[in-house]
C-alpha cells in the first residue's frame, strides 16, 4: 500500500469524526501542539531528574528522606497542574493555524501571524509555565527546609526550562513548515533585491520594518542550540564544582561518574540539537542551491518554498524575485527578436547601439502577395488578416530554416536579408535556395493567393537607422530596390520567381546549377540592365537535390553558427474561425 493509499484512507475515516482533522496539514498542525510539547516537557523533566539525582548533590540536611518525598510530590504533581493550562492557552493562541490549516485558501493577516510567530508563541508559554514552577518549588523549599536546597531546586528547574524550550522552538518551527509555507505564498517575506510597488514604511534603527512578521533568525537558532548543547552542561559541571567544594564528603568515584554523565549527555544531546539547528538553515540553502542548478542549466520555471520569515525565508523569497525578473526579461528579449530578429536582438543587447551602419555583401529575397487589393475588396479584413498570417508563417519558417532573418513586413511584402548582421560564408547560395523552396511551398500550403519573389545581391549598408528616440536595424542599398523589382516583374511567371545574374554568379556551384539564366532587362526605376535567372524545373536540374548540402527543418537553424540558450516562448493566439466562416486559404 502507497504512502498516498495510507493518507487517502486515513483522510476518510478522519472525516467521519465531528471533532478530528479534516486535513492532513491540520493533523499536523494539532500534532506539534500535542506531541512537540509533550516529548519537549519530558525532556526537560528527565533533565531535572537527572540533575538533582545524580548531578548535583543534596546539601546536608536533617531527615533527607522526607525531603526527597516533598520534591518527588512536588516534582509530579505540576505537570498535572500546569498542563492542562498549556493545552488550552495554546488551543486559544493556535485556533487561527487550525483554522488555516483546515480550510486552506488565502490567510488572513490573524492567520499570518499565528503561523509564524506559533513556535515562538509556544515557547514563551512553555518557557513561562517552567519558570513559575521553578519559583514555586524554590519557594516551597526555602520555607520547608533551608536557602541550598531552593538553590539546587532552581537551578535544575532552569536547566530544564531551557531544554524545554530549544526543543519546542526548534522542533515546531520544523514541523510548522508546510503550514508557514502556505502563509508565505501570498505575502512572501520582503528582500532587499526586490523593491515593492508600494512605499514601504519608514524601517527603525534596527533595520526593520514596521508590522513586519520579525522571527528568530539563524544567530538566535544557533544559540539555542549552543545554550542546549553546550551550556547546560557545562553549567552543571559548575554546579558539581561549587558542590564539591562547599560541601564535605563528595566521593571521587560519584564526582567522576556524575563528570562522566555530564560528558556523555552533551555529546548526545548536543550533536541532535546542533543537527536540528543546522538543517533548519542548510534545507532552504540546498532548495535555493538546486533552484540555481535549474537555472544555469536553463530551466526559469524553478522556485523555491517560502516557509521561513526570518533571514532565510528572505534568501527564499529573494531567489523567486531573481527568477522572476529572469523570466520577465526572457520573455521581453524573445518577444524583442520576434519583432525585430533574433540575431538583431542579440546584437542589441551584445553591443552598443549607435546610428549609422556598416558596408556589407548580402543577399536580399523580397516577396510580395499579387492581387492584394482585389483581396482586400473581396474578404473581410478577419479573413485578411488571417490569410497574410498564414503566408507570412511560410515565409518565415523558410527563411529561418537557410539561416536568414525576416528583416521587416511592409503590408503584403516581407524582406528578408542574408549574410547581414551576421555573416554567411554562401549567403547568395542561401538565398536562392530560399527562393525555391518558398516558391514550391507558397503553392501547396498557400493555394489561394500568388506571391512574386525576387533575390539580388550585392553591397549595402547594414546598421540602425532613424533617431536616438526611434530606430531599426535594415539594411540600403541597390540589391533591395532590384530585389523588390524582380518580386514585381516574377508576379507574370509561371514560376513566380525571379533572381539576378549577379546573386547566381555570387551562388556556390551546388546551388547555381538549379538556376537558368535569361535576357537582359532594364527594370522600372533602375539604368543599368539586370540579367534574369530563373530556377530550372526538376527534370533539368544540374544537380539532383540529393547531392546538394539539406537545409535545415523549418525553424532550425546550424547550432555550430547560431548557438542558442533555451528560452521561454510567449504564446501567440489566433482568432477562431467563426462556423460558416470560410477559411482564410481557401
Amino acid at each position: 500500500m502507497t504512502g498516498r493509499t495510507v493518507k487517502r484512507g486515513l483522510a476518510a475515516r478522519l472525516d467521519l469524526i465531528p471533532i478530528a482533522p479534516r486535513t492532513m496539514l491540520e493533523l499536523r498542525v494539532r500534532w506539534v501542539l500535542l506531541i512537540v510539547v509533550a516529548t519537549a516537557n519530558l525532556g526537560g523533566a528527565l533533565v531535572v531528574l537527572l540533575f538533582a539525582t545524580f548531578v548535583i548533590p543534596d546539601p546536608p540536611i536533617h531527615g533527607i528522606e522526607h525531603v526527597r518525598l516533598v520534591n518527588t510530590v512536588a516534582f509530579f504533581s505540576y505537570p498535572v497542574l500546569a498542563g492542562p493550562v498549556a493545552m488550552a492557552t495554546g488551543l486559544v493562541l493556535w485556533r487561527p493555524v487550525i483554522r488555516l490549516a483546515r480550510d486552506g485558501g488565502v490567510p488572513d493577516a490573524v492567520q499570518r501571524r499565528a503561523v509564524l510567530l506559533g513556535p515562538l508563541r509556544l515557547t514563551l508559554l512553555v518557557g513561562m509555565l517552567w519558570m513559575v514552577g521553578a519559583v514555586g518549588w524554590a519557594a516551597l523549599d526555602a520555607a520547608l527546609f533551608n536557602a541550598r536546597m531552593a538553590t539546587k531546586v532552581g537551578s535544575t528547574c532552569l536547566l530544564g526550562a531551557i531544554t524545554t524550550c530549544t526543543l519546542v522552538y526548534l522542533l515546531s518551527e520544523r514541523l510548522l513548515r508546510p503550514a508557514a509555507a502556505l502563509a508565505l505564498k501570498s505575502a512572501p517575506p520582503a528582500s532587499a533585491a526586490a523593491p515593492s510597488a508600494a512605499p514601504a514604511a519608514s524601517p527603525t534603527p534596527d533595520g526593520t520594518v514596521p508590522g513586519e512578521v520579525r522571527l528568530p533568525g539563524v544567530t538566535t537558532r544557533v544559540m539555542l542550540a549552543w545554550a542546549l548543547g553546550t551550556a547546560v552542561p557545562v553549567f552543571g559541571l559548575l554546579c558539581v564544582g561549587v558542590a564539591a567544594l562547599v560541601t564535605p564528603g563528595i566521593r571521587t568515584t560519584q564526582l567522576a561518574l556524575t563528570i562522566l554523565a555530564l560528558g556523555t549527555t552533551a555529546i548526545g544531546v548536543g550533536t541532535g540539537v546542533t543537527f536540528l539547528a543546522v538543517r533548519a538553515i542548510a534545507d532552504p540553502i540546498k532548495a535555493v542551491r538546486g533552484g540555481m542548478t535549474r537555472v544555469a542549466r536553463g530551466d526559469l520555471s524553478a522556485e523555491v518554498q517560502v516557509y521561513d520569515a526570518s533571514e532565510v525565508g528572505q534568501l527564499q523569497a529573494g531567489f523567486n524575485d531573481m527568477v522572476a525578473g529572469l523570466r520577465e526579461h526572457e520573455r521581453l528579449r524573445d518577444l524583442f527578436g520576434r519583432h525585430v530578429g533574433e540575431e538583431v536582438a542579440d546584437l542589441a543587447f551584445e553591443h552598443d547601439i549607435e546610428l549609422g551602419g556598416e558596408t556589407r555583401d548580402v543577399a536580399v529575397l523580397f516577396v510580395d502577395l499579387a492581387g492584394s487589393t482585389r483581396l482586400a475588396e473581396t474578404r473581410s479584413p478577419d479573413q485578411v488578416v488571417e490569410l497574410l498570417n498564414a503566408f507570412f508563417a511560410v515565409v518565415v519558417r523558410v527563411v529561418g530554416a537557410h539561416a536568414g532573418w525576416i528583416n521587416k513586413f511592409e503590408g503584403d511584402a516581407a524582406l528578408a536579408i542574408f549574410g547581414a548582421p551576421s555573416g554567411l560564408d554562401d549567403a547568395a547560395g542561401a538565398a536562392l535556395g530560399a527562393a525555391r523552396e518558398l516558391g514550391r511551398r507558397l503553392r501547396e500550403e498557400v493555394p489561394g493567393v500568388a506571391a512574386g519573389i525576387g533575390v539580388s545581391a550585392g553591397p549595402v549598408v547594414a546598421g540602425y537607422i532613424g533617431a536616438e528616440q526611434r530606430f531599426e536595424y535594415t539594411v540600403i542599398g541597390d540589391p533591395v530596390n532590384e530585389a523588390a523589382r524582380l518580386s514585381d516583374l516574377a508576379k507574370s511567371h509561371d514560376e513566380r520567381v525571379l533572381a539576378s545574374g549577379t546573386v547566381v554568379g555570387l551562388a556556390a556551384e551546388a546551388e547555381a546549377g538549379q538556376w537558368r539564366l535569361g535576357r537582359n532587362i532594364i527594370l522600372r526605376g533602375r539604368g543599368r540592365p539586370t540579367r534574369l535567372a530563373l530556377p530550372c524545373p526538376p527534370d533539368r536540374a544540374v544537380l539532383d537535390a540529393a547531392d546538394a548540402e539539406p537545409a535545415a527543418p523549418d525553424g532550425q537553424r546550424d547550432p555550430r553558427r547560431f548557438p542558442r540558450l533555451p528560452r521561454p516562448r510567449v504564446p501567440v493566439r489566433r482568432r477562431p474561425v467563426a462556423e460558416g466562416e470560410p477559411d482564410a486559404a481557401g
